[in-house]
């Protein structure tokens, strides 16, 4: 059996600070420390190897039972955290305040008791901690029986239980705004837009709930910051962009106004920058799409979002982003600056990067390198994307590579592999049903193309495919393949015997 890698893998996910305060708690308890030599010898590692730490330790007894040795340091590791956070999240701090209110309790301690209750419970009310804030008026209604019965009446229960209801209501409205999330979320991570009548359908009753479409359902700062993110998902799976930028910029408004409450959702604070500066450069306002990138980058100088989580999502959407733009305005070579520091984050943080992330990384520089002319780097992107067997996750993006690679091929003259692979790309295309024509056309014409080796035919087939490819881009659902492959300006690069930068530039110029 293959030897785990979790604690191998906690252990270098450790900041330096993190680090050094494990360290301090071990230096404070007493007796051997064997734990401390594993730790020290896995830190090293760079890839996790039990063989070797076998062998360094083979004459130390402790490595004859290695499995719950191992299992000890991670737990050691993870109490080690939780004090080292206990004071850095309000739902630390609320968890050690409940802890104190029940030990105060079951001293028989209640005037004090009731003094750490109020304390917590204004926390949890100013950061809108629901589920906490009911455990707390749990308690008080404890405290309250208590104070009853020793003749004490200076509080009414009536209020104590109206507050209840409100905190009940409270939560369960934003629960229900994290199931409407849940939904609208499969959709796009599956697909990322809709492509068909039937998604669009579930898209649009997601819309149309009461809790979206009406005004005022929202009952906390949190549900309003999901609701306007939902119907931001909506319009962007819609590719309705104007509409989806009001509405993320609603959301970011609203968590702007409210620091606390951001800093405590990071993830949805850095996910609607993420949506933001898609749209922006979806509509081609790449001065917008810049200041966000601005936004994203000061948040690294932000305490509240200084945990590794925050900063690999920053890192993410941040570069995804740059590629993103630099490769809609046609700047390759600023581009393929990013591609060094891009690769040295993506092997220092492989585990921690999720997959989609990781093919939105390999699509986006197999674009940046074909777009600078290096065809055979952007086939090893692009192969790292087909190879992956994914059968749910971002289907868009598997589709459009499909496309792309015969595209690659054709500019490295394997008109042999075209003709054979056609087939196979046709048939995966057309496992999903979309209610769109520019796929068939593209298989239709690379066909045709494959086969000619006369570039007097070659220029009549583009000529064939550019005007017919003009004519269904009238049709708005069909410029879905522009957001990921800029096929108009490839065909009018193939005409006019300019680069594929320079034709882009020349569409932008066009557009504006």
């Amino acid at each position: 059996m293959k030897p785990s890698t979790e604690l191998f893998s906690l252990i270098k996910s450790l900041t330096k600070s993190e680090k050094r305060f494990f360290k301090l708690n071990s230096a404070l308890q007493a007796g051997d420390k064997n734990y401390l030599k594993i730790f020290d010898f896995i830190e090293a590692q760079h890839k996790y190897d039990e063989e070797d730490l076998k062998d360094e330790f083979k004459h130390e007894t402790f490595i004859q039972h290695l499995p719950s040795e191992k299992n000890h340091l991670y737990k050691l590791i993870l109490k080690s955290l939780r004090s080292y956070y206990s004071e850095q999240s309000v739902s630390s701090i609320l968890k050690q305040e409940i802890k104190n209110v029940e030990i105060l309790y079951n001293k028989a301690l209640y005037r004090e008791c009731n003094k750490f209750v109020k304390r917590a419970k204004t926390l949890a009310a100013e950061y809108e901690k629901f589920y906490y804030h009911y455990e707390l008026i749990n308690w008080e209604k404890k405290l309250l029986e208590e104070a009853y019965e020793s003749g004490i009446f200076d509080q009414n229960l009536d209020e104590l239980i109206k507050e209840e209801s409100e905190v009940i209501e409270k939560l369960r409205n934003l629960a229900e705004y994290q199931i409407l999330y849940s939904r609208i979320n499969y959709i796009f991570r599956s697909g990322g837009f809709t492509r068909n009548e039937t998604e669009r359908k579930v898209v649009n009753e997601i819309a149309d709930y009461h809790l979206i479409k009406g005004k005022n359902t929202a009952l906390s700062t949190r549900a309003t910051t999901i609701c306007y993110y939902i119907k931001g998902l909506c319009s962007a799976s819609t590719r309705d962009y104007e509409d989806a930028l009001i509405n993320f910029r609603k959301a970011k408004s609203v968590m702007d106004r409210q620091a606390k409450i951001r800093d405590d959702i990071q993830q949805r604070y850095i996910n609607t920058l993420s949506f933001l500066l898609n749209c922006y450069i979806d509509v081609h306002d790449f001065k917008n799409a810049e200041n966000i990138l601005e936004e994203l980058n000061a948040l690294l100088d932000n305490k509240a979002f200084d945990s590794p989580d925050s900063r690999v999502r920053i890192f993410t959407a941040t570069y995804i982003g740059k590629l993103q733009l630099y490769n809609r305005q046609g700047n390759f070579e600023r581009a393929m600056e990013l591609e060094p520091v891009i690769e040295k984050e993506l092997e220092t943080l492989e585990e921690k990067i999720n997959k989609e992330k990781h093919l939105l990384f390999n699509y986006n520089l197999a674009y940046t390198n074909f777009g600078a002319g290096d065809y055979k780097r952007a086939l090893k992107y692009i192969n790292v994307v087909l190879n992956d067997n994914e059968k749910q996750l971002r289907q868009d993006i598997y589709s459009f590579s499909r496309i792309f690679n015969l595209i690659i091929h054709f500019e490295l003259n394997n008109h042999d592999f075209i003709e054979y692979d056609i087939k196979s790309a046709a048939r995966f295309l057309n496992k999903f049903e979309k209610d769109y024509e520019v796929e068939s056309l593209f298989v239709a014409e690379m066909k045709s193309l494959a086969k000619m080796n006369s570039p007097a035919e070659r220029r009549r087939i583009f000529e064939q495919f550019d005007a017919q490819l003009e004519e269904l881009l009238k049709i708005d659902r069909e410029n879905v393949i522009l957001e990921y492959f800029d096929l108009r300006a490839w065909i009018k690069s193939k005409l006019s015997g300019s680069s594929f930068s320079d034709s882009i530039k020349a569409q932008l110029k066009i557009r504006e």
